[in-house]
């Protein structure tokens, strides 16, 4: 049902689960600075010590083994590595030698994203993501890593989910840096698709035969009826979550309605310049895509866009997300239509769930169901011939969840977190057994 070389591996990031906020040269984060804002987490949750992969990944990468894992995909945490401009921390590059290293020894293939969100607080405070200038400080950051692990990594991720890091982070405030500003957000995205571009071009002169490519987090808008409205505000969605990325990487072009529609609400582009788009739209080796759900869209002509997402009455995750294995399909249809046939990776697809402990396991049913049901997606994806090439649970263990703090849960791994007793799930063992069977 899945060849042999399909590629089954689990999905963290690093201030999700590393902890050690200050251990051995890191320098803080503007999630380390977010996360003790009060009221912006849940429960005044912090990631300061999270699951302690720092001191604990030898402990998990034995876990993966257990599980069977084909590939690992994890983060570097950026002012672990550079905590300071210029400045190059080798206590923090041993970390992540030491964790590539007893990954490869476990027969674990390492998938490394350049970048899952925790920018240093001193980039930060030279304008972040709106700055121009944070360009030449990425090239700085990704060349160190090319040359330090290339040698070893055989998948990398320049940015994960730049559509979060722009609207959740500097539109709707909802994460690290805490911005509401549409002008701030647009600047955002379009340096994170620039940086993308010369991180492909800084990885082309390496020489590496590993492959390279980007994780968008997407999903199909689709109107909630037939009238023009409904199908205006949808693809107005669809232009503002999906094809604002999209387009730019694989067109060279952003969205013509979207960038009129942001034209009339007053969104200056004086920010890009000439040849930006031909290096966002580089030669990328593989897409990654991020599934949790599809869209519904209705008019309403007092909402963001003028469109409101409409509940469909489905099964939902704990975290409100409607459950719908065929959005997961659907959008896979159109980036093969619509854009590209390079391969795709699922890097990231999974649930939150309320676990249930009983003698001493974990149960989580409705976990383990939507995992099956989102590979059976995969299979109909590929007797499609839609080329998915990988699928990665998210998450590998529970961690911080961004703003919902420790509240919500999404591993195939428990955690204890004041014991930080790891157990695995009935969804692991569950994932294990597809893995060796490399069949449903």
């Amino acid at each position: 049902m899945f060849k042999k070389d399909f590629i089954f591996g689990a999905a963290t990031a690093a201030y999700q689960i590393e902890g050690a906020h200050d251990s051995d040269g890191k320098t803080p984060s503007i999630w380390d600075v977010f996360s003790h804002v009060p009221g912006k987490i849940a429960n005044g949750d912090n990631g300061d010590v999270a699951c302690d992969h720092y001191h604990l990944y030898e402990n998990d990468i034995a876990l993966m083994k257990e599980i069977g894992l084909d590939s690992y995909r994890f983060s570097v945490s950026w002012p672990r590595v550079i905590p300071h401009p210029g400045h190059v921390n080798e206590k923090g590059i041993d970390f992540y030698n030491r964790l590539i290293d007893e990954l490869l020894e476990n027969g674990i293939s390492p998938m490394l994203t350049l970048y899952h969100w925790d920018l240093p607080q001193w980039m930060y405070e030279k304008g972040g993501w709106i700055s121009r200038e944070i360009c030449g400080y990425f090239d700085d950051y990704s060349a160190l890593l090319f040359n330090k692990f290339g040698d070893r990594v055989k998948y990398w991720v320049t940015h994960n989910e730049p559509y979060c890091i722009s609207m959740l982070g500097h539109l709707y405030g909802q994460h690290a840096p805490g911005h509401k500003n549409l002008q701030d957000a647009i600047r955002t995205a379009h340096h994170l698709l620039l940086t993308h571009g010369r991180a492909l071009n800084i990885f082309r002169q390496t020489g590496f035969k590993s492959k390279i490519g980007i994780t968008l987090n997407l999903g199909p808008a689709y109107p909630y009826t037939e009238t023009e409205t409904d199908k205006l505000v949808a693809s107005r969605y669809d232009g503002f979550a999906n094809r604002w990325f999209l387009e730019p990487l694989f067109k060279g072009q952003y969205p013509k309605d979207m960038f009129d529609y942001y034209e009339s609400n007053h969104i200056d582009f004086s920010h890009i310049q000439d040849g930006d788009l031909k290096i966002i739209n580089g030669e990328t080796d593989f897409l990654g895509v991020n599934y949790y759900m599809d869209f519904n869209m209705r008019y309403d002509r007092d909402a963001f866009l003028q469109g409101s997402h409409v509940d469909m009455g489905r099964n939902k995750t704990a975290m409100g997300w409607e459950i719908s294995p065929e959005g997961f399909i659907d959008i896979v249809r159109q980036i093969r239509e619509k854009y590209t046939d390079i391969p795709v990776m699922i890097t990231e697809n999974g649930s939150a769930f309320k676990d249930e402990i009983k003698n001493g396991e974990i149960e989580d049913a409705e976990r383990l169901e939507y995992l099956k049901s989102h590979l059976e997606a995969v299979v109909k994806m590929n007797k499609e011939g839609l080329n998915v090439i990988a699928y990665y649970i998210w998450s590998l263990m529970d961690n911080f969840e961004w703003a919902f703090g420790y509240d919500k849960r999404f591993g195939i791994i428990g955690v204890d977190y004041d014991s930080q007793k790891r157990i695995i799930k009935k969804s692991g063992r569950y994932y294990s057994n597809i893995i060796k069977k490399r069949s449903l």
